[in-house]
């Protein structure tokens, strides 16, 4: 094939006019050893196509597949749509209920009213409940006496525990002045000096 046929045939190609009859020449050029300089790219593309000119037959459940697949993407994208709207509706509503429960809890609040008409008798309950919490909390704080004891003579069990520490310190002090003594005494030679 001739450099000026060559240039034809890849233009044909390269528009998409070319017949599979003319792909199959431009093919079997490429496959030879003798290509001209220049063409060093179409060589590679037409040996890519010898190289990968089988193609795979899909398997027999391909379609169904992709069908399938695409249903579960439409499923998906009905139910984040039904999210998008269903919660910012959620959320109104019960702002609404939160609003109207607030309106009636203020608007039909009743005020306490006085349970005594006579000043004298709710004076009376008053110290009577006043004179039961105050013997109940008399009560809890007997029951704490004895921790308080407890205290007491843990306290008074680490004093005198500190005063025989004491005596034991001074009594090692005079063991340390009756060690220095022997030290003073004994010569340096191991001989000791007798008086």
């Amino acid at each position: 094939m001739n450099t000026k046929e060559l240039n034809k045939l890849l233009e044909k190609y390269y528009k998409g006019e070319s017949t599979e009859e003319e792909e199959e020449k431009l093919r079997m050029f490429f496959s030879g050893g003798n290509i001209p300089e220049g063409y060093e790219a179409e060589k590679d593309i037409f040996s890519y196509y010898n190289e990968a000119i089988t193609v795979p037959e899909p398997s027999y459940d391909f379609e169904a597949r992709i069908i399938e697949g695409i249903d579960k993407s439409e499923e998906s994208r009905r139910k984040v749509t039904i999210r998008r709207y269903l919660i910012p509706s959620l959320s109104a509503a019960a702002g609404i209920l939160l609003l109207a429960g607030s309106y009636f809890f203020f608007i039909h609040r009743t005020e306490p009213r006085d349970t005594f008409t006579d000043p004298a008798i709710a004076y009376a309950e008053t110290m009577k409940i006043l004179m039961n919490v105050s013997s109940q909390l008399n009560r809890g704080a007997m029951a704490l006496e004895p921790v308080g004891r407890m205290n007491e003579m843990t306290t008074k069990s680490f004093e005198s525990i500190n005063k025989s520490t004491k005596i034991v310190e001074r009594n090692l002090k005079s063991l340390n002045y009756l060690e220095r003594a022997i030290e003073i005494v004994n010569v340096p030679d191991g001989k000791s000096i007798n008086k």
